[in-house]
């Protein structure tokens, strides 16, 4: 019998995690059209990167890094202090998507994956249409 493995084991790892958090940052910084939530980072992205790896380590069942130092996540009222409508949310889940393209996964699972993230990213909106 085979084993069920979790998202974090399925993408590969923290090395897998680490590259995706790496490559959005990236693709943020090098792209025009997302240039609004850029301006939302600090200057020197490293903090950011590390806390979205962080995050997505335990978010996909991997080891809890950032409750472990931070607590809870409370990813919305971590959030509040920036104005988050669509086109920031739509921005950040384009670089997502792009990171993701980038990645060897299954399709199937990366249509999952992608789904998570248009969920969550859609509760971050705290600003009306």
């Amino acid at each position: 019998m085979s084993e069920v493995k979790t998202p974090y084991e399925r993408i590969g790892g923290e090395e897998a995690v680490r590259r995706l958090c790496n490559t959005f940052y990236q693709i943020m910084s090098d792209t025009p059209q997302t240039q609004l939530i850029r301006e939302l980072h600090p200057d020197n992205l490293q903090i950011s990167e590390d806390k979205l790896f962080m995050f997505l380590s335990g978010w996909l069942g991997g080891p809890p890094l950032f409750t472990d130092k931070f607590g809870h996540p409370r990813l919305r009222s971590r959030h509040m202090p920036f104005s988050i409508n669509i086109e920031e949310r739509d921005q950040w889940l384009y670089c997502m998507a792009q990171a993701l393209k980038t990645m060897e996964l299954d399709s199937s699972f990366a249509e999952q994956l992608m789904s998570s993230f248009v969920q969550t990213a859609d509760f971050m909106r705290n600003q009306p249409e």
